[in-house]
């Protein structure tokens, strides 16, 4: 049985840091490689503005992500996301650094996951989040199942489910409702 949004609102309310795999959760899970060797992907614009507000608020984001790409650093720079992990194939590794770095709990981390790989990370998180077209296997491990897909609004989704559990949606988005 899936928790409700009463218990996911308040595991939520103890989240300090969100990880993030990539290919499939911020991006839509395509892998475009030119014949020079160039890696194109394609993010979500507000998916970026979700994860800036979080940082914003104080809230912490990372990627663990198991390939490795030039794009991804940039995209991170771009947002402020300082802690990036690429070419981790067993993801716990670097989950166990960035908590021990944080001096965090597993309780404080949501991680969102599109994959049979992330499930192991599910089990040692507080929130475990699969994209809508996540695999069935990583849907059925995950406490939450995002509305929107991979690449398309599911990180933001995130973001602001977060924001609204911790007390922080409004001071994070009074600005855009001022007249």
């Amino acid at each position: 049985m899936k928790n409700t949004e009463k218990e996911l609102t308040d595991i939520a309310k103890n989240i300090k840091l969100l990880v993030l795999d990539v290919d499939g959760v911020l991006t839509d899970g395509s892998i475009i490689l030119d014949n020079e060797g160039n890696e194109f992907k394609s993010f979500h614009v507000r998916d970026g503005h979700g994860i800036k507000m979080l940082i914003k608020a104080g809230i912490q984001v990372a990627i663990i992500t198991g390939r490795h790409s030039k794009v991804v650093e940039r995209r991170a720079h771009e947002l402020g996301i300082t802690e990036v992990y690429q070419r981790c194939h067993i993801k716990a590794v670097a989950l166990d650094h960035i908590i021990g770095k944080f001096e965090l709990t597993g309780k404080e981390v949501a991680y969102v996951g599109d994959d049979i790989v992330d499930i192991p990370i599910f089990k040692r998180v507080g929130l475990s989040v699969a994209v809508n077209d996540a695999t069935a296997e990583t849907k059925a491990n995950a406490l939450m199942v995002t509305r929107s897909r991979g690449g398309r609004g599911a990180v933001r989704e995130v973001c602001d489910f977060l924001l609204k559990a911790k007390g922080l949606w409004e001071p994070m988005t009074g600005e855009y409702f001022e007249t």
